[in-house]
């Protein structure tokens, strides 16, 4: 016996570990992605979404079930039944008997029903109405299931219906709150398809029901019991309602056309006093020829009326979705009188389009412009040109990868253009963060514990200023490995576990320690005591992420210790974009550090399609397109680079999207005024945002209908021609004091031309500090007054001989002279441009050095070796030049003071004045 129990649990033992690794194996996904969220202290997010979709799909499925269910039981009453005795005489059938089957009644055979169709059909409808629920049950939760899939596919959109609320601003043409047209309308044609789709089936499985009974039982001269006709026009007629529906909506989808592109979005004269009338008329006809069809059907009546009416529906939609009668309406009552018929639609769609894109608050100003001579000396113009950004970010990504990357297996993945406060002074500056990079490990490392448990993160990171007062080497704030700092600049924690790199996952801490960083003479170990990651010390835990990524080493390995978790979605787009896939990312995260350690901050959006009037715009996003007609810059997320915890701030509570997500999902979104003050400190508004703005701004600044009728005044970012290419100059930062006169901000501007034309239009300029933040201000130039542009302002400089003749020197010398960006700033009341020369050795070691800086102002072109000799220059020829014009397309050259002489003996480095700001 005893044999027997130990053969039986011996037998036993593999089978239930079989099936634990069989049940780990189909569930792996779930658990790893719950301890997850559970590890970010997101785990009843987690459970919350997954209660949405649940619910959502449970509710719609049993709601059609029911539905289906019910009918059909409803009509398997009437199967078979008697019916009244006809006027000929006929005798009538015995009466219906209950039959087996809940709720079905069996019936006599029929008398009228010939002798061959009861022997041949009469024993298998017995049998059906005895088991019809077996038949019902899964045909109706099958077809219920079928329906409600699109419905889970879209479960979001229910959530945000459901816990939407309303934004205050209605719409002008059926004054309808915004809120009903970003959340309700979407919702209710996702809900109408569903509703059409499934009340066809329905009447469609009801006749074909009817139509089996009788064919079958009663013989096809029998009519139906006044019940059965009752059902079957009962789902008919909510059909017609279902269908009719579809016209209320359409009014309101109205509102979305586009047929007077270019000039303007939205409907127009046309769609509201032809097609919005058709739209009524199609709804009234619709309903009316489902009564009649119905009517004809039972009473065999009616056929002259229902002719008329479904050719009168037809024309209807024929008129209505055809363009000849439109387009001849456009044409001879519209075009006669164009700008005074639409104007009331235009005003419709420059106001909305504004809100939608959070343009209409735009400040427009009168740019005061001045002359030069400048006063030079005054305080306000010394700290207006020592901040210009001479440097770019993709000149500083060549230096600080080159000269900072110091490791094969690190890489400065990015440049952040940001603001700091160092050594007391506020400055712009250039920051990239040292990330690990195992590509470049060389061959022999690239082994699993080297990949997993010892080159686990990155270190530090490298920080210099945008700006530069004189020629020569870069000016570094914070550099080396580990982070050093003659300003005093420190941080205590510098590993980055999570980046924009792409990271593989890893286990920390662990028993074969990670490397920390190679010091002098020695390479530095550390151990992780962070909070990130998944605790994988038990077993349990080691077999699930084994299945997980697919690695049997993490099972079989002696290096995990009660310590140890694992580290995965490193990359900070990926961890966001898994933890709230409804926001959609900027492409541009960046880092901020500060004492502690080093912290990610990403931008994500709202936008939606469903903004009525408003312009449409197509924007890529890493480099997928999308469509909307309005966005938000909803959320600011803080991503810590050591420990990976993921914080949300709301940067837009008015914004109606991000207000249904923050109700739906109570404690992931807190308000802005939570985050760190250190980190408030280095909030961007961002470039990508900006970008699109100006992209609508450009023709949307033209407020009166009459003027943006005719599109006399379009804005557009300038062109310049750059080798073989045509750059655009596209919003940058810079800190200058045009939001308050009396200090200077970190801000984006944007330099603009008429659409067409070389000069300048305007600048606009978008806040980020403090109270100004999201503040945009468009200064524009008075019409008639002249002021070149950045194409305008590189043509002066090309033709410049001096200048030309200095750069074929340098490039007679084995090295290579180019010119940086073109950076368009305001000083002191005049419009200036500023751009760097910077050489570069021809040799595998090459990386930019900056040696000279152009200043041009109007048709005056200066270069020099320091940014205050430059603009010196320019303000010395500002009388010369009227009394006596240069040769060489208007650029002046150089007076005595200042003329650059470059001897081939001498490296460009040994002319630049000495202005260390050290």
């Amino acid at each position: 016996m005893k044999t027997w129990k130990r053969l039986t649990l011996a037998m036993l033992i593999p089978v239930v570990v079989s099936a634990i690794l069989i049940a780990v194996y189909i569930t792996d996904d779930f658990i790893a992605n719950l301890w997850w969220f559970q590890a970010l202290d997101y785990g009843f997010y987690f459970w919350l979404r997954l209660l949405y979709q649940s619910v959502m799909f449970l509710v719609v499925t049993l709601f059609l079930f029911l539905v289906f269910f019910l009918n059909f039981w409803v009509g398997s009453r009437y199967l078979g039944a008697a019916v009244p005795a006809e006027a000929d005489g006929e005798p009538r059938a015995s009466a219906p008997t209950p039959s087996s089957a809940g709720g079905s009644y069996g019936t006599s055979r029929p008398t009228t029903a010939g002798p061959a169709r009861t022997t041949r059909y009469q024993r298998i409808y017995d049998r059906f109405q005895r088991r019809s629920l077996l038949f019902y049950l899964p045909l109706t939760l099958g077809l219920a299931v079928l329906v409600a899939l699109p419905v889970y596919g879209h479960w979001e959109t229910a959530i945000l219906y459901i816990f939407s609320r309303d934004s205050g601003i209605t719409d002008p043409a059926f004054g309808h709150d915004i809120s009903y047209y970003l959340f309700a309308l979407p919702f209710y044609l996702l809900l109408w398809r569903g509703l059409l789709f499934a009340s066809m089936v329905l009447l469609l499985g009801l006749a074909l029901l009817y139509w089996l009974e009788r064919w079958i039982v009663n013989g096809s001269g029998r009519p139906l019991r006044r019940g059965a006709k009752l059902h079957l026009n009962l789902a008919a007629g909510g059909v017609v309602l279902i269908g009719a529906w579809y016209f209320m909506l359409d009014r309101h989808l109205l509102l979305y056309a586009d047929p007077h592109l270019p000039v303007f979005s939205g409907p127009g004269y046309v769609e509201m006093n032809y097609i919005l009338p058709l739209i009524w008329t199609a709804m009234i006809l619709a309903l009316t020829l489902g009564a009649l069809f119905i009517w004809l059907v039972n009473t065999r009546k009616g056929l002259p009326a229902l002719a008329i009416v479904a050719v009168l529906f037809a024309g209807t939609l024929a008129l209505r979705y055809s363009p000849v009668v439109p387009g001849l309406l456009q044409e001879y009552v519209v075009k006669p009188d164009e700008l005074s018929l639409q104007s009331p639609f235009i005003d419709h769609n420059i106001r909305a389009t504004l809100a939608a894109y959070d343009l209409n608050e735009v400040e427009t100003r009168q740019y005061p412009i001045q002359d030069i001579p400048w006063d030079t000396t005054s305080p306000e113009f010394q700290e207006t040109i020592v901040n210009i950004p001479i440097w770019d970010e993709f000149r500083l990504h060549r230096v600080f990868q080159e000269l900072q990357e110091i490791r094969s297996y690190y890489t400065l993945n990015s440049i952040d253009v940001d603001r700091y406060t160092v050594d007391g002074v506020y400055q712009q500056v250039a920051v990239s963060p040292r990330e690990i990079d195992l590509d470049n490990l060389p061959e022999g490392s690239r082994n699993w514990v080297n990949e997993w448990m010892k080159y686990t993160h990155g270190y530090g990171a490298v920080m210099a200023p945008t700006a530069q007062r004189a020629a020569g080497a870069i000016r570094w704030l914070m550099q080396g490995i580990p982070p050093q700092s003659a300003f005093g600049l420190t941080i205590e924690q510098p590993g980055i576990y999570f980046g924009a790199s792409n990271y593989s996952p890893v286990i920390a801490p662990n028993n074969s320690r990670e490397i920390d960083y190679a010091g002098d003479d020695e390479i530095v170990l550390s151990d992780y005591n962070g909070t990130g990651g998944v605790k994988i010390s038990n077993w349990f835990r080691r077999i699930v992420f084994s299945l997980y990524f697919g690695e049997i080493n993490i099972f079989l390995t002696n290096q995990i210790n009660q310590d140890s978790r694992i580290l995965f979605r490193r990359n900070i787009v990926e961890r966001v974009s898994t933890l709230t896939p409804f926001l959609l990312l900027d492409p541009d995260p960046y880092a901020v550090v500060t004492p502690e350690r080093i912290y990610w901050i990403q931008d994500t959006y709202t936008l939606s399609r469903w903004y009525p009037y408003s312009y449409t715009a197509t924007a890529d996003f890493a480099g997928v397109p999308h469509t909307f007609n309005t966005i938000r810059n909803s959320a600011k997320v803080v991503i810590d680079a050591y420990d990976g915890s993921v914080s949300y701030y709301v940067s837009e509570p008015d914004d109606p999207i991000i207000r249904a997500y923050a109700r739906a999902y109570p404690g992931v979104f807190k308000p802005f005024s939570e985050m760190p003050d250190q980190l408030q400190q280095h909030v961007r508004y961002p470039k990508r945002l900006f970008d699109i703005q100006l992209g609508i701004y450009g023709r949307y600044q033209q407020r009166d209908p009459r003027t943006f009728f005719k599109q006399e005044d379009l804005w557009v970012y300038p062109e310049v021609q750059w080798e073989n290419e045509v750059r655009v100059i596209k919003p940058y930062y810079v800190t200058l004091n045009l939001l308050d006169p009396e200090r200077l901000e970190f801000s984006l501007l944007a330099p603009m031309n008429p659409k067409g034309k070389n000069n300048m239009r305007a600048l606009v300029v978008a806040g980020n500090d403090g109270e100004n933040y999201g503040r945009i201000v468009a200064y524009s130039f008075p019409r008639g007054t002249l002021v070149y542009g950045p194409a305008q302002g590189d043509a002066f400089v090309k033709q410049d001989p001096r200048i030309t003749q200095e750069f074929a020197l340098w490039n007679r010398q084995g090295a290579q002279a180019e010119r940086g960006s073109l950076v368009v700033m305001p000083v002191n009341g005049v419009i200036a441009s500023v751009q760097g020369v910077f050489l570069k050795a021809q040799t595998g070691a090459s990386f930019p050095e900056l040696v000279r800086f152009i200043a041009i102002v109007g048709e005056r072109v200066a270069m020099a070796a320091t940014i205050e000799a430059a603009f010196s220059a320019v303000n010395k020829t500002a009388g010369a030049r009227d009394a006596a014009p240069a040769p060489g397309g208007g650029a002046v050259s150089f007076p005595d003071s200042v003329e650059i002489e470059i001897s081939p003996d001498v490296a460009p480095e040994a002319n630049a004045e000495s202005t260390d700001d050290e």
